[in-house]
């Protein structure tokens, strides 16, 4: 089972890794046993190009303005705006503006691919 947490933005902002190449900032906030709490900022001209895998993905946006596509959707959204990805549908966005877009990520279940990459991130080996 496990451990209950509880976190504050500001220590999931400073216990993200940063991928400089990608200017994408990732913090794993908690794992359990069927559902992930992910923490992601992206700098202004980063991208969250269109992707797919096998996790239904929830999130909600913090900050910033993003042009988001869900399958055959696509939508300008900001603050306080959520969407919801199943598996295996594309999904990404433009970010919009010069300023950062912050957003947390439900995935069921884990992506253990999201724990490799931070992992590999925090010791300096590659993706």
């Amino acid at each position: 089972m496990a451990t209950p947490r509880i976190r504050t933005a500001a220590e999931a902002a400073d216990n993200a890794v940063f991928d400089a190449g990608r200017g994408i900032h990732t913090s794993v906030v908690g794992t359990g046993e069927h559902l992930q709490l992910i923490w992601a900022r992206y700098e202004p001209g980063a991208s969250y190009g269109l992707h797919t895998h096998p996790h239904e993905q929830f999130s909600i946006l913090l900050q910033g303005r993003l042009r988001l596509t869900v399958g055959d959707e696509v939508r300008d959204i900001g603050p306080g705006d959520m969407w919801y990805a199943p598996a295996n549908v594309a999904h990404g966005g433009e970010i919009l503006g010069e300023e950062a877009v912050v957003f947390i990520d439900v995935y069921g279940p884990p992506s253990e691919r999201i724990l490799h990459y931070v992992g590999q991130m925090r010791t300096g080996g590659a993706r």
